[in-house]
């Protein structure tokens, strides 16, 4: 138990460190080259101008770096590396219980982070060129779903083949057989948890709700003895705070597409090798309502031609309204952690 907790523990901790310690090396390059949106939006996704999220933020986008999620996610690849190779070359009992690269607990989780934050950052550098066909630029949304479900596929198919997993826990009811079905759930909900990704729009927001959302699965994990992906979970929530650290307004940089794409397609590896898919929609609420917010928009304006919030998502609706932003974050973060720790409780306590 001594070692468990200093694996996951240590490792969280040690991967803040590195990351503070990464950071004014990549912000360096960051702001070297220039590696922001030359142009703010000003057209909404369902087509129009967007006034009030302009004036509310006419400062922010033009000047300060995208693509500080590459903190998080390389953070991640280095430590899983560094211990890795540290029990091949010096193998010990401790050595190796440092490792938390392992088939049935982080292969998968790794594989999609990485693959899902390379896609953001061609996503990214396309928005700061100006070139491709989404608003400002970038990949277009159609190409961007149609990459979250190849990803989503083969997660799904990793988990129906290679972990033998077809199965969902239900709390207090008890574990349903779904088959084939369970491949189109597993990617119906990477894509709910990849459009959470708009809760990215506020100095502080989404690095709060992401450390909170991988610490509540690390717990999980780590109290279902799935060791090496407490680890993991650990490692990210310790890097997206060192992000944090540098996020809070004002911020140094923004998370950018390589940091919400990773995280989220990950997220939704971790919630179903915990078993706990459907707590994830009480964790990762405040991602459900950002994406719902948009699209409850999207319909009332096209049908109704009415809108429902000032500005969508939600989190800009309350700026309308008159709220600061750093009230906005913080309440954000106090909802997000009570979430997660219902989350939490009805996972481990419903098996």
């Amino acid at each position: 138990m001594g070692l468990n907790v200093l694996k996951v523990f240590g490792l969280s901790s040690f991967a803040f460190f590195l990351a503070i310690f990464l950071t004014p090396i990549l912000t360096h390059y960051l702001y070297k080259y220039q590696m922001w949106k030359k142009k703010a939006r000003n057209e909404a996704l369902g087509g129009g101008e967007t006034p009030i999220f302009n004036q509310m933020h006419k400062d922010k986008e033009v000047g300060t770096p995208r693509m500080g999620g590459i903190l998080i996610w390389s953070v991640a690849l280095i430590m899983i590396l560094m211990f890795f190779i540290l029990a091949e070359i010096l193998p010990s009992d401790f050595t190796h219980k440092l490792n938390f690269l392992s088939r049935g607990q982080t292969w998968l989780p790794l594989f999609t982070l990485i693959v899902a934050s390379l896609i953001g950052l061609t996503d990214d550098i396309m928005q700061i060129r100006g070139k491709g066909s989404y608003i400002a630029g970038g990949i277009s949304l159609t190409k961007r779903i149609i990459m979250v479900i190849i990803i989503g596929l083969i997660g799904a198919w990793w988990f129906y083949t290679k972990l033998e997993v077809s199965s969902l826990i239900i709390p207090f009811l008890g574990e349903i057989n779904l088959g084939l079905f369970f491949i189109p759930i597993f990617v119906l909900t990477m894509l709910a948890m990849f459009s959470g990704g708009v809760i990215d729009g506020i100095d502080g927001l989404s690095g709060g709700i992401f450390a909170v959302m991988f610490a509540a699965f690390g717990g999980i994990a780590f109290f279902q003895n799935q060791i090496d992906l407490a680890a993991f979970c650990g490692v990210i929530a310790g890097g997206t705070l060192a992000f944090l650290w540098f996020n809070i307004p004002p911020a140094r940089f923004y998370m950018g597409e390589t940091g919400i794409l990773g995280l989220t397609t990950a997220l939704t590896v971790v919630a179903f090798l915990t078993k706990s898919a459907v707590s994830l929609i009480i964790i990762a609420f405040p991602l459900l309502a950002a994406s719902g917010s948009v699209i409850i928009q999207l319909i009332s304006k096209k049908y109704f031609h009415r809108k429902v919030f000032k500005v969508a998502p939600i989190h800009h609706h309350f700026e309308a309204l008159g709220w600061p932003s750093y009230k906005v974050t913080m309440r954000f973060w106090v909802i997000s952690i009570i979430l997660a720790i219902i989350g939490m409780v009805i996972t481990l306590v419903g098996k």
